[in-house]
């Protein structure tokens, strides 16, 4: 009987235990009146998984016969929008950036499945994004806003910490009120997965509001914006862009493919690079000043990204699965070149970034005798993602 008085004793005290500590672990937490208050530092910087906290975007665009300006205004400043991202930081910590894409309206999409397609799921792997942009078409049909935005947050992996930022962009010309899925049940979907829905309406700003672009955005606080989708977007050329392009090449020379699908890749930062000058050779400095930041990773093909990871090992790699400079190699001789190209790698990306300081600098001198463009797509987007983002305890540097 002693035995079990004292089995029974111990399990009672390991009870008030749990139930003190967990009582105390609320009270870091939760204010006098069960307001949340703000932990340590050292515990808000990351999720309780230790991963960091996320910036989510889907980007979900009218691919109609009418859009063809919207999609060339997405193309082109797609890395604009990236280096502004790449400034944030949430207590003191880079977030990572995952970015989805959605086309809409275009009648060689399925009717049955209301004429919407899921162009690419949250990824972080940014020349995909670019690639996907650049495969986009328009052909006419008809826009369902409601429920493409009902799908995205059905479809999409929207989960993950509270602290989070998670926004759907949502851009067309159409009445916001189309189909049979009613924006407002699509809206409070969203509301119910702390997604903020902000609502670009292609054209007169009175006559978004009159045709329900403006509701739909207020429904989860987001924020409705109109912009000139015909207006073309300025590039303003430095001279320093010929250097950066040079010093880009080199620093693709950095990149070591591995996998069944690392030479593709490889190939295709190359192809997104050229996408880029498309649009000028202002344009493609943007995206190489990109290429810098932290957003800019490939390890899932890239030896350099991937020996970052605490879990790399070399040795796993199977040898029909490495570049032909690293087959027959050894072990230390492949850590040895890798190391090698990582060091290269960082000492042109230092010499990136200080020469896009010199360009930054001369742009905005150039800017004060032109008049800011306010209504182009990314303009607007930045101007919204910064000030929800506050919400969320994020704070942008300035930065070059």
């Amino acid at each position: 009987m002693k035995s079990s008085t004292n089995v029974k004793s111990k399990i009672a005290a390991a009870v008030l235990m749990v139930h003190s500590t967990c009582f105390y672990s609320c009270a870091q937490t939760t204010g006098e009146n069960g307001a949340n208050a703000q932990p340590p530092v050292s515990q808000a910087q990351t999720t309780p998984d230790g991963k960091k906290k996320k910036i989510k975007i889907a980007l979900l665009l009218d691919t109609s016969n009418s859009m063809d300006g919207l999609i060339n205004q997405a193309k082109s400043q797609l890395w604009k929008l990236v280096n502004q991202l790449a400034i944030a930081k949430c207590d003191n910590e880079k977030p990572n950036l995952e970015i989805a894409l959605y086309e809409y309206g275009n009648a060689g999409l399925e009717s049955s499945k209301g004429y919407i397609r899921q162009v690419s799921a949250f990824t972080g792997d940014l020349d995909l994004i670019s690639e996907k942009l650049f495969s986009l078409t328009t052909n006419g049909g008809d826009e369902y806003c409601g429920q493409v935005i009902y799908t995205s947050l059905n479809e999409l992996n929207w989960k993950g910490d509270d602290g989070d930022l998670r926004l759907i962009f949502i851009a067309g010309n159409e009445p916001f009120t189309q189909g049979n899925v009613s924006y407002k049940t699509a809206c409070a979907n969203a509301k119910e997965k702390d997604v903020v829905i902000n609502t670009i309406f292609c054209g007169d700003f009175n006559e978004g509001v009159n045709t329900g672009w403006r509701n739909g955005a207020l429904l989860t606080g987001g924020e409705y914006m109109s912009i000139e989708q015909d207006r073309q977007t300025v590039f303003i050329e430095s001279p320093y862009d010929k250097e950066i392009s040079d010093l880009n090449n080199k620093l693709n020379d950095t990149y070591v493919s591995y996998g069944y699908n690392g030479k593709v890749k490889k190939e295709n930062q190359i192809v997104q690079d050229k996408n880029a000058e498309s649009y000028g050779s202002a344009n493609k400095a943007e995206r190489i000043k990109s290429k810098t930041s932290v957003f800019y990773s490939n390890k899932s093909w890239d030896l350099v990204d991937a020996s970052k990871e605490k879990d790399f090992t070399v040795t796993t790699i199977k040898e029909d699965e490495l570049p032909e400079e690293l087959k027959g190699k050894s072990a230390e001789e492949k850590q040895k070149y890798i190391a090698q190209k990582s060091q290269e790698r960082e000492n042109i990306k230092t010499q990136i970034v200080q020469l896009n300081k010199k360009r930054t600098e001369y742009i905005v001198e150039k800017e004060k005798t032109m008049q800011v463009d306010d209504k182009s797509l990314d303009a607007v987007m930045v101007k919204s993602i910064k000030g929800q983002a506050a919400k969320k305890k994020f704070v942008f540097e300035n930065g070059n």
